[in-house]
């Protein structure tokens, strides 16, 4: 079968910027880059729940949403003369090819690790060249990411240059000793200063046994879910609610959830 990747692209492309064109779409005419944002947001989080549920006719229509997020960015940009969605794609393209030297250049990575060591060079590199005003070892950080993957990349960074624990054992002594911080908390403003201690130390041992954090709650969540709604379906056969059980009988179901 032949592959029209490239047509069905360039008809979503022509879509987008039918929509955005007078006389097309009242609702898609008046976006703008910010209002868009949190239907970004949105999508990229369907897109991992249908991989967290391995869904894969439903990833396949998410991520073509996904792809619409870029396509209307791109075609707001182009009306604006900024830029244009082929822009993009050389960008991606330019950068993968770059990033990649032990495959297009004549490199060699024997690793995973071999290709991570690669790929933060070549990054490193990119960055001197564009000279930013920011030239601090975190400046790179953007401050606008989701606080679990800022605290995420700005530990690796100091990691990178050596301001890290030796092992995982010492993040989990680290870890009761804000805790016990924790306990000894006397103001909200104390409180909340020693949980952010203990979130920023849980993301450090995530990275040492190599678990996303991110991923690791999302898991919990869905665990969460399938053991709570036990807890509801069992009270409904009884012809129960909720409110009509009290923590012990909620708790003996909840266990009853786990056993299964």
């Amino acid at each position: 079968m032949p592959d029209n990747t490239g047509e069905k692209f360039q008809q979503l492309v022509a879509l987008m910027a039918r929509l955005r064109a007078p006389g097309g779409c009242p609702w898609d005419r008046e976006q703008t880059f910010d209002s868009i944002k949190p239907f970004t947001l949105e999508e990229t989080y369907e897109v991992l729940d249908a991989i967290d549920r391995r869904d894969f006719p439903g990833l396949a229509e998410e991520l073509g949403d996904f792809l619409l997020q870029a396509v209307f960015y791109a075609q707001m940009a182009s009306e604006q003369q900024l830029f244009t969605i082929a822009d993009s794609l050389d960008a991606i393209n330019r950068k993968l090819v770059r990033r990649h030297p032990h495959v297009f250049a004549g490199g060699s990575a024997e690793s995973a690790s071999d290709v991570k060591r690669i790929w933060g060079e070549v990054k490193a590199a990119e960055k001197k060249e564009k000279a930013s005003t920011d030239t601090t070892l975190l400046g790179g950080v953007p401050r606008a990411l989701p606080a679990l993957v800022e605290a995420q990349q700005i530990a690796s960074r100091a990691a990178g240059v050596g301001f890290d624990w030796e092992n995982a054992q010492q993040v989990v002594a680290k870890l009761h000793e804000e805790l016990a911080e924790f306990n000894q908390a006397q103001s909200q403003d104390h409180l909340e200063d020693e949980l952010g201690d203990m979130l920023f130390v849980i993301v450090n041992l995530a990275r040492f046994v190599k678990v996303d954090p991110e991923q690791a709650l999302r898991r919990t969540n869905a665990k969460f879910r399938k053991r709570f709604g036990y807890i509801e379906a069992t009270l409904a056969e009884q012809g129960r609610r909720l409110a009509d059980a009290n923590i012990e009988e909620m708790e003996a179901l909840w266990q009853e959830a786990k056993r299964q």
